[in-house]
């Protein structure tokens, strides 16, 4: 008789644990609810590990990652996969076997908050290869320095000389790369480096070839304003918090984490920071940027009074290479066709809708892609275990963009 009751009583405490109340309109609320509960029980590991000065806690997750996720480059009868650099930088190339004699290019940059993740991890291997399977073409999938040893600008500098690579005659010519279609591409954090690699290298008139195309996968673009409306209607909603990606701005930029409460209170944007111009804030004035549907009752917060000094402390808060929604009109109008996708339970869905918006009136082709019961991170989970049905409708349309306009 003890036996069923301890067991009976293990499975409600793993039920109270995994269990979350979520919006209604989540795809597949249960899938995530057991997602969330792994997470959240690696951060809250890493935290003790952490706190008790085993290691970083970034260093457990990596651990975690890499004896879960990270697999060794394997080629099969479509797709031949090597690891090599690209500009100095360790990447991952994935090559179609046959096909037409010139391919379509992507570099391709992961997501992880700027301190997880890895080109090897297999949900990024299989999105590569099936890329180039449906496409047809070359993909580099670029695995840049990572946070808490590489801080601003380490990761950009990353992205920004693999793609300077990828846009080489040397390699062009190599991997038999068609020079006219070319994109760069990322999610997450990966969408950031690809949204700012686009911008530095559109304005870059030495360039004889360019990227053709943008793809950004619910990007993070922006670290002035943690009270859109996404970062208020979804700060509880896996797998992204709003403190965690508080934090990741944080160990990104180099900055000290005792910041973190001051940016989700707001106070390192308030009137009083002198160094945050006019111009500045209204390149994420979310109030004129969004449509009415998406601002819903909520209300900006914008502190008279705040924390003076903290931009001067850290002045990549509002440097266009870390945040790409505040570069001037005049350099989003250069850069090239766009594609940006956002879900509607993600704390970063208005940087992409804000930047989407932008691009549009700088007068660059947008293609925004918005999923009603998408939540953020869900395109890596198009596969097998963790396989959501709004992962595979997120990947196939993704890849289907590419396809018509690569």
């Amino acid at each position: 008789m003890r036996l069923p009751v301890a067991g009976a009583l293990l499975l409600s405490a793993a039920a109270y644990y995994v269990y979350l109340p979520l919006p209604s309109g989540v795809s597949e609320p249960w899938k995530l609810m057991l997602l969330d509960a792994l997470l959240r029980s690696f951060m809250k590991a890493s935290d003790v590990a952490h706190a008790l000065g085993v290691c970083h806690r970034v260093h457990l997750l990596n651990r975690v990652v890499s004896w879960v996720e990270v697999i060794e480059a394997r080629s099969c009868p479509a797709v031949h996969v090597t690891d090599s650099t690209l500009g100095g930088v360790p990447t991952r190339i994935f090559q179609p076997k046959g096909g037409r004699e010139l391919k379509r290019g992507v570099v391709y940059f992961h997501g992880g908050g700027w301190a997880l993740g890895s080109a090897r991890m297999r949900s990024y291997d299989h999105l590569c290869r099936k890329m180039v399977e449906e496409l047809d073409a070359v993909v580099m999938s670029v695995d840049y320095r990572l946070a808490p040893e590489a801080v601003f600008p380490d990761q950009y500098d990353d992205a920004l000389a693999a793609s300077r690579a990828f846009l080489s005659p040397q390699v062009l010519e190599r991997y038999s790369i068609d020079p006219r279609r070319l994109c760069v591409s990322g999610d997450s954090a990966g969408g950031n480096l690809a949204a700012a690699v686009a911008q530095e290298l559109s304005s870059d008139d030495s360039l004889s070839v360019k990227f053709k195309a943008q793809a950004l996968i619910y990007p993070v673009l922006q670290a002035l304003d943690f009270y859109t409306p996404s970062y208020q209607q979804n700060q509880a909603v896996p797998i992204l918090y709003r403190p965690v990606m508080a934090r990741f701005w944080l160990q990104y930029l180099g900055a000290d984490s005792s910041l973190e409460p001051l940016l989700l209170a707001n106070n390192h944007s308030s009137l009083d920071q002198a160094a945050i111009g006019a111009d500045a804030r209204s390149r994420l004035d979310w109030t004129s940027l969004l449509p009415g549907e998406r601002k819903k009752r909520f209300r900006p917060v914008l502190k008279e009074s705040g924390s003076p000094g903290v931009v001067g402390q850290v002045p990549a808060l509002i440097d266009v290479r870390a945040a790409p929604l505040l570069a001037e009109k005049g350099v989003l109008g250069r850069t090239p066709k766009a594609y940006v996708m956002t879900c509607e339970f993600d704390v970063l869905r208005d940087d992409g809708l804000m930047y989407a918006k932008r691009l549009q009136d700088a007068g660059v082709a947008v293609t925004s892609d918005h999923y009603e019961d998408g939540f953020h991170g869900c395109m890596v989970f198009a596969f097998l275990p963790m396989m959501s049905s709004v992962g595979q409708r997120s990947m196939n349309n993704f890849i289907r963009w590419l396809d018509q306009n690569l």
